[in-house]
């Protein structure tokens, strides 16, 4: 399996066994939802993961969500509301409650969020149901009466959207704050910003993390329409990107999320950066030990689309069959990853542009596919040459070799990567790469392996990858 499947963790996905056998099924991801606990409380959590790492042999990464600027109503006055079609209902600030008191009120005590919002513009409250248009402006930045497109439920503490409408909150929050630096102290390997907007957002992010010194990957959730407009200056500092598909399917149009995901998949990969697509996975496994046939057609399309991980949210946090979905998810990888690898034909080669990094990556892959080698093995301080020869898409496993544990926590994020430790006692780059074919019981005797490596020539102030070599063991 070579698409990442990152699971996430809740009360029937935290014993030893459960996340055990997740781990045998391709996971290698442990996803800890922040919003529902503070960083601290998932220590026991990492200690089991890290045990298994230890046991298993097996390089396993934890990433941990940040909640972000989550837009929530409050008290709604006898709630749960059922309502219809054409039915009318105030927006405003609670204090103006009492003001306007003839019809129901729902409170939202952001006013940043209120700010700019016109008449026509659509709302929607919960995951989308029901719908709502901005009917009438009563008083400007503060109070609107809506009008329900449809039928549904309206209950207290949900979650409010303004489709497309861009909102001045950083991304970034007191409590987010609080949890990267309590989740850095217990050992978190990465970190998911929701509902980032701008590049901003990202820089914020990451001057938080200046004093530890270390490499901690970032990515960036997108939920936001307003994000879209801002992808690749994103991207520029991100160090991944998620394509949220729940919020984000709220924000823009619904018929259009299939090819938003497909555009900022294709995006990643041509900046050498990880993509995950979440949400809905596999949400009939919640209560089902099956999935719906759309839902594995989705899956196997995303990784089809070139997803580096697919993510499992409530499949694994709270469902029933936790084991069961990341089964499944690792069946379908093996069909759609066969499927995608005879379609391409060969490695992606690199877009019109002159990188040389690229190309040799591109080489490699190519060199290993036409030697019929057993795999592409390369030495990566800091994980850049494994990212590029995962966006050629090699044929072959890539067995990227780090001295850094970090490191190699952050290749789990990558498809087709098996992070390897190097010995550091071999001063030689390219000598860590053979020493590691020679001992390693995964390449038989006569096996060939393409082997890349960064060594210094004359005048090269800085060692990159520069030599690609067919190694027989």
């Amino acid at each position: 399996m070579r698409t990442t499947t990152i699971a996430t963790i809740g009360p029937n996905s935290s014993e030893r066994e459960v996340l055990a056998s997740m781990t045998e099924h391709g996971v290698r991801i442990f996803r800890l939802n922040f919003s529902h606990a503070p960083a601290e409380e998932f220590a026991p959590i990492i200690q089991l993961i890290r045990d298994l790492e230890r046991e298993l042999n097996i390089t396993l990464t934890v990433l941990g969500d940040l909640s972000g600027p989550k837009i929530r109503i409050g008290k709604v006055e006898n709630a749960p509301l059922q309502l219809s079609q054409g039915d009318r209902i105030y927006l405003g600030p609670s204090e103006y409650r009492d003001r306007y008191n003839d019809l129901p009120f729902l409170p939202l005590d952001m006013p940043e969020v209120l700010t700019g919002v016109e008449r026509g513009a659509p709302v929607t409250i919960s995951d989308g149901v029901p719908r709502f248009t901005v009917s009438e402006v009563l008083e400007p930045d503060r109070v609107f009466l809506l009008q329900s497109l449809d039928s549904g439920i309206v209950a207290s503490s949900k979650g409010i959207t303004f489709p497309g409408k861009p909102h001045s909150m950083p991304a970034f929050t007191a409590k987010d704050k609080h949890d990267l630096h309590a989740g850095l102290e217990v050992g978190v390997d990465a970190f998911a910003q929701s509902f980032v907007q701008t590049r901003e957002d990202m820089e914020t992010l990451r001057s938080e993390l200046t004093p530890y010194n270390r490499y901690i990957p970032l990515i960036a959730k997108l939920e936001r329409a307003s994000s879209l407009d801002n992808l690749e200056s994103i991207l520029s500092l991100a160090d991944g990107m998620m394509v949220a598909r729940g919020d984000l399917g709220l924000e823009c149009s619904l018929p259009a999320l299939p090819v938003i995901q497909k555009k900022v998949v294709r995006a990643c990969r041509r900046y050498q950066k990880p993509a995950i697509v979440a949400t809905q996975m596999l949400l009939s496994m919640v209560n089902n030990p099956l999935p719906t046939r759309a839902e594995a057609t989705d899956v196997a399309n995303a990784i089809m689309d070139g997803t580096d991980c697919v993510m499992l949210s409530e499949e694994t946090a709270v469902g029933s069959y936790p084991i069961g979905a990341t089964q499944m998810i690792r069946d379908i990888a093996d069909h759609a990853e066969s499927y995608l690898l005879e379609q391409m034909q060969g490695p992606y080669r690199p877009e019109n542009e002159k990188d040389t990094a690229k190309y040799l990556a591109y080489s490699a892959c190519l060199m290993a596919d036409h030697a019929e080698g057993k795999g592409v093995a390369c030495h990566s301080t800091s994980g850049r040459t494994a990212a590029l020869l995962s966006s050629r898409r090699a044929s072959r496993p890539v067995y990227a070799l780090t001295p850094h544990v970090e490191v190699m926590r952050s290749l789990n994020f990558f498809w087709g990567v098996i992070p390897v430790h190097s010995d550091p006692s071999i001063p030689n780059h390219l000598d860590r790469v053979e020493h590691f074919v020679e001992k390693s019981d995964l390449f038989a005797k006569g096996d060939r392996i393409v082997l890349t490596s960064g060594q210094p020539t004359p005048g090269q102030r800085e060692t990159h990858t520069n030599q690609i070599k067919i190694y027989a063991k």
